[in-house]
């Protein structure tokens, strides 16, 4: 295909969530043609399903400024920059209106799963003329493949449907899958949709970040209500006080005010805290799960369990993309360049420096991984950050080369950042976390070496 054949196809956007739908508003903006591929029934569709939850950035952080541009010319109201939205709100006062331009519109395909992103006529390890040659993507809509051919391919399909499964190791294992009718990932709306799953039941949370705290505050809650609801919640940290954050020192309050609200939590005793406790297996005796692992350097298989909510994080789905040339941190499974900014093994900064196209470029020209996906396995993503993210990367796309290397953002601070020197990667300089001595096991039964305890 000739160059300019090539320049006069349209940029594939995968994803309609926040971030895709900013690089929407941004190519509109350029006056560049685009097709947007949203996996779900309408846009925002996984936003939608943790849309009972409370965000912890207000308004301010969480509309894109090409977007906001765009709206306001329809007539739309900006909501109050100071009020905090849950994701149900993100999606029906902001990213509906913006999908419902009409320029937008009518390049958004919903209900299409791309199932595989080539360059045509070729496979990953031709190299010749591999740039002159357009994208294909591969979308399954409505049981019918179809193919599409674009000039360059902005993925910013999220992670939101590949959680990371309840084994401390990563690993997915048969056990697990079959007791999925029992396990939920992510944030459940305990209190509303799923408060008759739960009532009264002993339910185990899994994870440290803000998706677990929220479930832990959520069943709290719940037990008020129905005091016979038992929660433990178990960690794989040194001791609890790690995932309180910043508390009043934070630049988000609302993230500030988890750590407030889970650290009084804690100790009040209502809930049960297992920490440090790695799982290596899961069970089912008697309709119950038994979740086995290492606590404290000993064996334990913890018993009674009647529901699991694992909210151990996410991971990015690069199995559409096997046969596109991309560069990943081998660890994080970030684009390579963010790993070092964003690598929780080496600190916990809730912020990362700004940066933008030269930062995301990967070894395809003209494919970008950006928003949640870019940041791979890490849990420090603000949707202002893919924001500039898009600003820029599609700054470089259209031509605008001094524009991409511009920075536009300022972020909170978290208040707090930990630290650990490993891997010769460059650390961000904060005082570390005050170490203080977290609880046990409550009133669970706990085998330790066939030893009942607790």
């Amino acid at each position: 295909m000739k160059t300019r054949d090539l320049d006069n196809l349209p940029i594939a956007i995968i994803g309609g969530g926040a971030i895709g739908l900013a690089a929407a508003a941004q190519l509109l903006t350029k006056g560049e043609r685009f097709t947007l591929f949203e996996s779900g029934e309408t846009v925002g569709a996984s936003i939608l399903e943790w849309g009972h939850v409370k965000m912890f950035s207000p308004w301010q952080y969480n509309i894109d400024q090409a977007a906001n541009t765009l709206l306001k010319q329809t007539g739309w109201t900006s909501p109050n920059l100071d009020d905090i939205p849950t994701g149900r709100q993100l999606v029906e006062e902001y990213l509906l209106p913006l999908s419902n331009i009409p320029e937008i519109s009518k390049n958004i395909v919903t209900n299409a799963k791309v199932v595989g992103v080539v360059r045509k006529g070729m496979d990953k390890l031709k190299t010749l003329k591999r740039e002159e040659a357009p994208f294909q993507l591969y979308v399954e809509i409505k049981e019918e493949t179809k193919v599409y051919e674009v000039k360059a391919v902005i993925d910013a399909s999220g992670t939101w449907k590949n959680p990371n499964p309840v084994l401390s190791n990563g690993l997915w294992t048969n056990s697990e899958k079959k007791l999925s009718n029992r396990i939920y990932y992510g944030i459940p709306n305990v209190l509303e949709d799923l408060k008759n799953r739960y009532k009264n039941k002993k339910v185990m949370v899994v994870g440290s970040g803000h998706s677990a705290i929220n479930a832990i505050l959520d069943l709290a809650q719940l037990k008020e209500m129905y005091n016979q609801t038992t929660v433990y919640w178990v960690l794989r940290k040194a001791n609890i006080s790690q995932v309180y954050g910043g508390q009043d020192q934070d630049g988000l309050p609302a993230r500030g005010q988890l750590g407030i609200r889970i650290r009084k939590l804690v100790e009040s005793g209502q809930i049960n805290i297992i920490t440090p406790f790695h799982i290596s297996k899961l069970t089912e005796n008697d309709e119950l799960i038994s979740v086995g692992g290492d606590l404290n350097g000993e064996e334990t298989t913890i018993h009674g369990i009647e529901e699991i909510i694992v909210s151990t994080g996410f991971r990015p789905d690069t199995s559409f993309l096997n046969e596109i040339r991309i560069n990943l941190d081998s660890a994080v499974e970030s684009v390579d360049s963010l790993a070092p900014l964003i690598d929780p093994n080496i600190h916990s900064c809730g912020t990362v420096r700004p940066h933008g196209e030269a930062e995301l470029r990967q070894i395809e020209k003209d494919f970008y991984i950006v928003g949640m996906k870019s940041y791979g396995r890490a849990p420090t993503f603000l949707l202002a950050t893919g924001y500039e993210q898009v600003r820029s990367v599609v700054a470089y796309l259209t031509g605008d080369y001094k524009g991409a290397k511009e920075v536009h953002l300022v972020l909170p601070e978290t208040g707090v950042c930990s630290v650990n020197r490993v891997a010769e990667r460059n650390t961000c300089n904060s005082d570390s976390l005050n170490e203080e001595s977290g609880s046990c096991c409550g009133e669970i039964k706990v085998t330790i070496n066939k030893t009942s305890c607790c």
